[in-house]
């Protein structure tokens, strides 16, 4: 049960909750994860770079947004997984999401300091 709410939760953000019965947690949870990836333009910067036009993504990215996204995808996930343990101590899942936000927000701010060559799609066609 824990592992399928994860893993739901890592499809999207909201549906690990609605999968553990909160309901109204997991609708507020995809809202804000629709809001955040519209407004940091995630979605537009993952598409650029998985086509090896990685300065373009960086570009495109809107950090004001896109800093909040991995901490609070870490928290959704773990979230969901912790709802579920037994005897579980409900008010420490706030820990994830601000590792989870620490390290999102440090790997955000140094994105634009890669060099092109660093783009996971060049390695890729590095080794082909």
């Amino acid at each position: 049960m824990r592992n399928i709410a994860a893993l739901f939760s890592m499809l999207m953000p909201g549906f690990g909750q609605i999968y553990n019965g909160q309901f109204t947690k997991g609708v507020f949870f995809l809202i804000v994860e629709h809001f955040d990836n519209i407004l940091g333009k995630i979605s537009q910067a993952i598409h650029l770079d998985f086509n090896g036009l990685h300065q373009q993504a960086v570009e495109a990215a809107n950090f004001e947004y896109l800093l909040f996204y991995p901490g609070f995808y870490a928290y959704c996930i773990w979230d969901a997984w912790y709802y579920v343990k037994p005897n579980a101590d409900k008010s420490k899942t706030a820990i994830p999401f601000v590792i989870g936000g620490f390290l999102g927000e440090i790997g955000a701010i140094l994105a634009n300091r890669l060099p092109d060559k660093l783009s996971p799609i060049y390695c890729v066609k590095m080794v082909q």
